[in-house]
């Protein structure tokens, strides 16, 4: 069963991904248009900072970094997650990949990742970028923490 879907709320494979800004763990501004001049994207939302199941996922995307950079593709993760959480969990896991924070979810509701009425506001989902701004995939699974970069790397092949 693939977990590609052909949308995400209103997000879909072809759309054009919206740009946006955010601040890293370095406390730097981080803007998508100027980051796809370097490759492809890997954008995943996942709710929090810290729990057991986001950990797992991101570590998972941290663990395959050697894939994705031979395929030219930037992760990066986002949550509701206050930068200080952030910079927690970047530092407690060693990420060598940048994660945002989003804590008011208007990055999330441009990409449909967002949820109403809940503790983590954030649903998991990945959107794989292509450089010229096109959503070239999308993984969605609430359950299945390896399989948002699994098949974020699939799609990158597919595009190679």
């Amino acid at each position: 069963m693939s977990l590609l879907t052909p949308a995400q709320d209103d997000m879909r494979v072809g759309a054009v991904a919206p740009d946006f800004t955010l601040l890293d763990t370095k406390a730097a501004p981080w803007r998508l248009a100027e980051r796809l001049g370097h490759g492809p994207v890997v954008l995943f939302f996942y709710p929090t900072a810290m729990a057991i199941g986001c950990t797992a996922e991101t570590c998972h995307f941290r663990d395959l970094g050697a894939e994705f950079t031979a395929l030219g593709a930037q992760r990066v993760g986002v949550s509701s997650s206050d930068l200080a959480s952030q910079q927690e969990f970047t530092s407690i896991n060693a990420f060598d990949f940048p994660l945002l924070s989003d804590l008011d979810g208007s990055v999330a509701t441009l990409y449909g990742a967002r949820r109403s009425f809940t503790p983590r506001p954030t649903k998991r989902a990945t959107y794989v970028i292509g450089t010229d701004g096109l959503v070239a995939g999308i993984v969605t699974s609430e359950l299945r923490m390896r399989a948002h970069a699994d098949e974020s790397l699939a799609i990158l092949r597919r595009l190679a």
